[in-house]
């Protein structure tokens, strides 16, 4: 079995390594790949070899798909069994905390590009699978890091939620993408949540204080943060569950924190905590 991977980034780098360590022949492009993207004979050669095809890569800011335009032909009559394409739940756009699945339209949000590639590489057959991303959170990247960082913040939002998946997860859905059906899958974890939440567990494991709540405004947030926060949704899992059997091994944050905080160090404090009982004897 050979996967060939446009885009060997953060994600991608996971599906690879469960993949290689089942067997399989794994290359592809970006920083941590096996070919230059702009080799255009080389990726031409791998993907003539390729039983599997992913796409982690995303649109460019201008509008369009980087790998649809370069490789769309090729890709279309590749022999390749199945091709699969990392998207992102920001398709579905703002549904004020209300639940959506793989039914809803597209396009109503910020991510009009995600959802033009989106719905182009749906184009491509039955051969496609389509996997929605919400916010993605693993090793080294995870609210225990921002709070580790001083990067954390608590934005005072009343009823706001959002939807998130640890890598592993994603990893383990897009492998039961091979065998499953066709179609667009959400692969997100089973409770949805506010931020503020996540970065108090975070805390907590830690053993610090949570940062303070404050505004929007005097979190003085950037253009692509107060962007995320203009978006209110949950999504559902029901479907990957239903046709690819997949379960998250992560179901909530709590699960997903804990794990990695296992891995990781503790904050030394500033000051002392208080002694449990035990510790007075």
């Amino acid at each position: 079995m050979k996967l060939f991977i446009f885009g060997m980034g953060y994600t991608s780098q996971v599906i690879a390594a469960r993949l290689r360590g089942a067997g399989w022949e794994v290359s592809g492009t970006g920083r941590e790949g096996t070919h230059r993207f702009e080799d255009r004979d080389a990726v031409l050669a791998a993907l003539s070899g390729a039983s599997h095809v992913l796409s982690s890569v995303p649109p460019a800011r201008d509008g369009g798909d980087p790998v649809l335009d370069a490789f769309g032909e090729a890709l279309a009559s590749a022999p390749a069994g199945w091709i699969g394409y990392l998207s992102s739940t920001g398709v579905y756009g703002d549904t004020g905390g209300a639940w959506v699945d793989e039914s809803a339209q597209v396009g109503t949000g910020r991510r009009s590009a995600r959802t033009a590639a989106d719905l182009a590489w749906q184009e491509l057959g039955a051969r496609v699978r389509v996997f929605r991303l919400p916010g993605i959170y693993g090793p080294g990247r995870s609210a225990l890091d921002r709070v580790r960082d001083g990067a954390a913040r608590r934005i005072a939002l009343e009823g706001q939620v959002f939807s998130r998946v640890h890598v592993a997860d994603i990893a383990s859905g897009v492998i039961a993408g091979m065998e499953g059906p066709g179609g667009v899958y959400n692969l997100a974890d089973d409770e949805p949540s506010s931020q503020n939440a996540v970065i108090e567990e975070a805390a907590r494991l830690l053993g610090v204080a949570p940062p303070p709540l404050q505004t929007l405004e005097e979190a003085a947030l950037s253009p692509m943060a107060l962007a995320f926060y203009a978006e209110n949704r949950r999504v559902a899992n029901g479907k990957a569950k239903r046709l690819l059997g997949w379960r998250p091994a992560y179901p909530t944050y709590r699960e997903g924190l804990r794990a990695l905080s296992a891995t990781t160090s503790p904050i030394i404090a500033s000051t002392a905590p208080e002694p449990a009982s035990s510790d007075q004897r």
